[in-house]
C-alpha cells in the first residue's frame, strides 16, 4: 500500500504571528489578522508547511507547545490535506530524540526536513545593551540550541535513514547573520550562532551528497511578511522591501524536487528593492 511521503517542519509557527513573542514586543498584545491569507498568517514555517501539504505530503509541524500550531494545523485540514503536530524542544536531546521516534512510528521517517526554528533572545535589550558584554550568558545558549546544537542533533536523527533509503532532504532556514559575523544592534537576536548554522549545512552537504542526501542553506534576506511585521514603520514606508512567504515555500519545494544532477546548496533570496546582504 503506498503512503504519503513525510514533511517535518521545524518551527512551522512565527513569533511575528498574530500572537507571537514579537509582535507581542513591538506591538503591546495580539493583533487581528482575520484579513490576511492563510500563506502569510504562520511566516516562512507556516508557508512551507503549507506548500508540502499541497503537494500530497503529510506535514509534521513541531513546536514547543501544541496550541501553538493548533491554528496552523485546522486551516492545512481544512483543505483535505494530512498534519499533524508534535512537541519538540530544540534544547533537549531527549526532547528532539522522542519527537522524530513518535513521528516515526506513527508516520514514516521523513523524505524532508526543513530546520526553520527561531529565537529572538537579545530583541529587548535597550540602546546602552548592544555590546556582547551586556549579553546574558541564557541568551547566548538559547541561540547555541536553536542555531548550532539543535540542527546538529536534528541531523543525528533524519540523515541515518535518508542515507540508508539514499534521498531526503534537509533544508535549513538562516538569515543574513549567517553569511558573516557582525555587530548586533539594537532590536535584533544575538545571531553570531548563525555562522555555525552555516557551516553545518556544508559539512553535511559534502558528508552526505553521495549518499543520496540534499542539504542546503537558504538565506532569507530580508523582513518577512506577516501580522506583526505589516505595520512596522519601515514595513509601511517601503512595502516592496516585505518578503512574501508563498513565494519563500516556493524555493524551499523547489530545492527538495532538483534534479540530482543539479543541486543548489545554498540559496539566497533577497527582495529585488534591496541590496543583497554579504
Amino acid at each position: 500500500m503506498l503512503t504519503k511521503p513525510v514533511a517535518v517542519v521545524i518551527g512551522a509557527t512565527s513569533k511575528w504571528q498574530a500572537d507571537g513573542r514579537n509582535t507581542h514586543l513591538v506591538h503591546g498584545g495580539d493583533i487581528d489578522d482575520s484579513d490576511m491569507p492563510t500563506s502569510v498568517r504562520w511566516g516562512v514555517g507556516g508557508a512551507i508547511a503549507q506548500r508540502f501539504a499541497s503537494e500530497g505530503y503529510r506535514v509534521v509541524l513541531t513546536t514547543r507547545n501544541t496550541a501553538n500550531a493548533e491554528g496552523l494545523q485546522q486551516a492545512i485540514i481544512a483543505r483535505d490535506q494530512e498534519c499533524s503536530i508534535v512537541e519538540l524542544d530544540l534544547s533537549s536531546a531527549d526532547s528532539i530524540s522522542s519527537a522524530f521516534a513518535t513521528i516515526r512510528e506513527s508516520l514514516a521517517d521523513p523524505e524532508v526536513v526543513v530546520f526553520n526554528a527561531g529565537y529572538l533572545e537579545g530583541r529587548d535589550l535597550p540602546p546602552e545593551k548592544e555590546l556582547l558584554e551586556h549579553m546574558p550568558i541564557e541568551f547566548f545558549e538559547t541561540a547555541q540550541h536553536v542555531a548550532s546544537r539543535g540542527p546538529f542533533l536534528v541531523a543525528k536523527e533524519i540523515l541515518p535513514a535518508m542515507r540508508e533509503r539514499g534521498r531526503g532532504s534537509f533544508l535549513i532556514t538562516n538569515n543574513a547573520a549567517g553569511l558573516r559575523g557582525r555587530k548586533r544592534y539594537t532590536g535584533q537576536s544575538l545571531y553570531y550562532p548563525r555562522v555555525m548554522m552555516r557551516t553545518l549545512a556544508q559539512a553535511l552537504t559534502e558528508e552526505y551528497s553521495e549518499y543520496g542526501v540534499h542539504v542546503a542553506n537558504i538565506v532569507v534576506d530580508g523582513l518577512i511578511d506577516s501580522p506583526g511585521t505589516r505595520s512596522l514603520p519601515m514595513a509601511i514606508k517601503n512595502p516592496d522591501m516585505i518578503m512574501n512567504p508563498e513565494a519563500i515555500a516556493d524555493a524551499f519545494f523547489y530545492l527538495h524536487s532538483q534534479d540530482r544532477s543539479c543541486w543548489t546548496h545554498e540559496l539566497q533570496l533577497t527582495p529585488y528593492t534591496t541590496k543583497p546582504s554579504v
